[in-house]
C-alpha cells in the first residue's frame, strides 16, 4: 500500500506541476521557462536565473509561485514520511545491498572511457545547438587563463588618467582593455574610447590581473583604503 500511495502521490504532483506550468504559459511565459521555473518553485531549489524576475514582477505568477512553494514543502514531508515507513517495513540488508550494487554498476558504466566519450560528444552537440554565445557564463567567455580579470577602476582627482582620452590610457601593447566607461548613471560603451576621462568616472576593464594592478595601482589602493574606512565607520556605529 505504501508504494501505491507514493506512485499516486507522484502522479498528483505531476498533475499540479503541469497545471501550474500551463497557467504560467497562459500568463505569457515561454513553455520551457514556465516548466523549469515551476519545477524550481515546487522543489524549493531557488534558482536565481534572470527568468525568475519574470515571476516576481507579475501578480498572477507570484500567486502560482507561492502555491507551488507551499505545496512542494508539504509534499516533501509527506513523501519522506511515507518512504521512511515503507523502507522500515520492506527493506532489509539484502534489498539495500542489491540497490547499492545496482548503483555501483551504473556508476562504473557511466565512468567508463567509452561511455564518457559518447556522452561528452552528445552533450556538446546539444550545447552547440541550444545555446548562443551571449547565453554562456562570463567566465567561459572572458576568463581564458588563470590571470584574466574583469574589474572596475574608480577615477580619483590624482589619477594620471584624468584629462586623457580613454584610447590614450589603454595602450595597444598592454594586456588591458576598456569595456565601458560609467559617468554618473550613464554607462557609455559606444565611442567611449574618444571620451576624455574625468574625475568620478568608473572604468570597467578587462585583461591580465597583473597588468591591471600595475597600471591602476594607485586607483585600486585608494579604493581599497576607502572601502576599509567605510567598514570601520559602520563597525563603530
Amino acid at each position: 500500500m505504501g508504494f501505491l500511495f507514493i506512485v499516486i502521490y507522484l502522479v498528483l504532483i505531476l498533475l499540479v506541476l503541469e497545471i501550474a506550468s500551463t497557467l504560467l504559459v497562459i500568463s505569457g511565459l515561454d513553455k520551457d521557462i514556465a516548466r523549469f521555473q515551476a519545477v524550481s518553485m515546487l522543489t524549493s531549489t531557488g534558482f536565481t536565473t534572470k527568468e525568475s524576475e519574470l515571476i516576481l514582477r507579475h501578480p498572477l505568477r507570484r500567486k502560482i509561485a507561492a502555491f507551488l512553494i507551499l505545496f512542494g514543502v508539504f509534499s516533501l514531508a509527506v513523501l519522506i514520511s511515507t518512504l521512511s515507513q515503507v523502507m522500515a517495513q520492506s527493506f532489509r540488508i539484502p534489498q539495500v545491498t542489491a540497490v547499492t550494487l545496482g548503483l555501483g554498476v551504473v556508476l562504473a558504466a557511466v565512468k567508463s572511457k567509452r561511455m564518457m566519450k559518447s556522452l561528452t560528444r552528445k552533450f556538446h552537440r546539444e550545447l552547440e545547438r541550444e545555446f548562443e554565445l551571449h547565453e554562456s557564463p562570463i567566465e567561459e567567455i572572458l576568463y581564458t587563463g588563470p590571470d584574466d580579470w574583469v574589474t572596475s577602476v574608480p577615477i580619483f582627482p590624482e589619477s594620471e588618467a584624468v584629462g586623457r582620452r580613454v584610447a590614450e590610457v589603454f595602450l595597444p601593447e598592454e594586456d588591458v582593455r576598456s569595456l565601458l566607461l560609467q559617468r554618473g548613471d550613464q554607462k557609455i560603451r559606444r565611442d567611449c574610447m574618444k571620451l576624455k576621462v574625468q574625475e568620478g568616472d568608473l572604468l570597467f576593464v578587462y585583461g591580465s590581473r597583473t597588468a591591471i594592478e600595475r597600471k591602476f595601482r594607485r586607483e585600486l589602493e585608494k579604493m581599497q583604503s576607502e572601502t576599509k574606512d567605510e567598514e570601520h565607520i559602520v563597525a563603530i556605529d
